[in-house]
C-alpha cells in the first residue's frame, strides 16, 4: 500500500481525541496482540492486512468520517492511502503515538488480564487467530475434556489438547502399555511397558504442558460408572474400539447433554463424526442396531496402519476445539471417512432419527429430567 496521498489530513493524538468526540469512526489497524494490550474505547479493529477484505463491509458508506490510527501513524497512513484510492472521501490519519491517548484524557480500554505472561508467550501463535484471541484461549484453559481410551486415538488427541492449553484432561482406561501398542499409541514409550496407560500418558502430557491437569480414571467404562465419569467434563472424546461401550457412552451422553467426538479406525480406514445431543443425530441414529462384532474387529485381530489413528485423532482434536470455542462448523450430522490407501476423504450425511430410543421425540423428556437431576 502506498503511504502518501495529498488529500489525507494528518493530526496529532490530541486532535484525534477531539475528532473521536465529534463522531469520527475510529479504525485501529494494528494487530490483535497490540489491541489486546489496550485500545481506544469504541474503536473497530481491522488489521492492515485485513483491510481490503473487510473494510467495505464494516464501513459501506464512503463519505463516513474515518479516523485511522496504529501505533505511530505509519501503518494507518498506508491504510488511509489505500482507502482514498478505494473512494473514501473523509479520511484522517493520526500521525502520532497511540500510547498518548489515555494520558491526554481520551477514553481507553485497559487490557484484561486473561492470561499470565507465561501463558501469553506459550500460546502467542494461537491467540493471534481472530476466532481465538485471549478470550478463546482463556476458555480453553478453563475447559475440561474426557478421553475414553488412552490408546491409538486417545494419544494424538491428548497430545494436541495438552499442547494447546486445555486445562483439564481426563483419561479413562484400565489397560497397561504393551509393546505392540507403541507402533501407533504415541503418548507411550518403551520404558513404560507394563505401566497403566493412564499413568504413562499423564507423564507425557505433564512434560508437554505442566499447566494441564491430567486426571486418571483407571477403570473400564461401563453402564454402572459412565454417568459418574462424564458428568464433570465439557466434551467427551470417544476412542473406544467396541460397539457395546459406544452405545453405553452414547446413551449417557445424550441424557447428560454432553457432546461426543467419535472416532474409529480399521486397517487403512478411519471415520470421525461429532454428536451434539438434540442438535443432531446420536450414535444410535447412525447405527440403530448393533452390527456384528466380526464387521468391526479390534486392532489386535484386524490390524491398523500406525499413522491412521494420528490422522483421525487430530481431526477429533480439531472438533474439540471448535466445540469449546463455539466457532466453525463441526461434523455434527456428517460422517467424515478417510481412506489412507487412496488418500481420499469422503463425507456422508447422518440424520437424526425421530424414533431413536436415545434422542428421539419420545426420549427428549426423559433426557431432560435426567440431566436436571444430575446437574442438581
Amino acid at each position: 500500500m502506498n503511504s502518501s496521498h495529498p488529500s489525507i489530513r494528518q493530526v496529532s493524538t490530541a486532535d484525534a481525541i477531539e475528532l473521536a468526540r465529534q463522531g469520527y469512526r475510529v479504525i485501529d489497524v494494528r494487530e490483535p496482540h497490540e489491541w489486546n494490550a489496550g485500545h481506544v474505547d469504541g474503536a473497530t479493529l481491522i488489521p492492515l492486512a485485513d483491510l481490503p477484505a473487510r473494510f467495505a463491509e464494516e464501513v459501506p458508506d464512503r463519505s463516513t468520517p474515518i479516523l485511522l490510527h496504529c501505533r505511530s501513524g505509519a501503518r494507518s497512513g498506508r491504510a488511509a492511502a489505500y482507502l482514498a484510492q478505494a473512494g473514501y472521501t473523509n479520511l484522517v490519519n493520526m500521525n502520532d503515538m497511540v500510547d498518548a491517548w489515555p494520558r491526554l484524557g481520551g477514553p481507553w480500554v485497559e487490557p484484561r488480564q486473561l492470561l499470565t505472561p507465561a501463558q501469553a508467550r506459550r500460546y502467542s501463535r494461537q491467540t493471534l487467530i481472530p476466532e481465538i484471541g485471549q478470550e478463546g484461549q482463556r476458555r480453553l484453559i478453563d475447559s475440561s475434556v474426557l478421553l475414553i481410551g488412552a490408546g491409538g486415538l486417545g494419544s494424538p488427541v491428548a497430545l494436541y489438547l495438552a499442547a494447546s492449553g486445555i486445562g483439564t484432561i481426563g483419561l479413562v482406561d484400565d489397560d497397561v502399555v504393551d509393546e505392540s501398542n507403541l507402533q501407533r499409541q504415541v503418548v507411550h514409550t518403551v520404558d513404560r511397558i507394563g505401566q497403566p496407560k493412564t499413568a504413562s500418558a499423564r507423564v507425557t502430557l505433564e512434560a508437554l504442558n505442566p499447566e494441564t491437569r491430567v486426571v486418571e480414571h483407571r477403570e473400564r467404562l461401563s453402564a454402572e460408572n459412565v454417568e459418574r465419569l462424564i458428568a464433570g467434563y465439557d466434551v467427551i472424546v470417544d476412542g473406544t474400539d467396541n460397539f457395546d461401550t459406544r452405545y453405553v457412552l452414547n446413551d449417557a451422553a445424550v441424557r447428560l447433554r454432553k457432546p461426543v467426538v467419535h472416532g474409529s479406525i480399521y486397517r487403512w480406514d478411519g471415520q470421525v463424526t461429532t454428536f451434539v445431543p438434540f442438535e443432531g443425530p446420536c450414535y444410535r441414529c447412525m447405527y440403530p442396531t448393533q452390527p456384528p462384532e466380526e464387521l468391526a474387529p479390534a486392532c489386535a485381530v484386524a490390524g491398523v496402519l500406525g499413522v491412521l489413528p494420528g490422522i483421525a485423532g487430530m481431526i477429533q482434536a480439531n472438533e474439540v476445539f471448535k466445540l469449546l470455542l463455539g466457532v466453525g462448523d463441526t461434523l455434527a450430522g456428517r460422517l467424515l471417512m478417510f481412506d489412507a490407501m487412496s488418500t481420499e476423504f469422503n463425507e456422508v450425511r447422518v440424520w437424526r432419527d425421530p424414533a431413536c430410543p436415545a434422542c428421539g421425540s419420545g426420549a427428549t423428556t426423559q433426557a431432560s429430567v435426567t440431566t436436571q437431576a444430575v446437574s442438581a
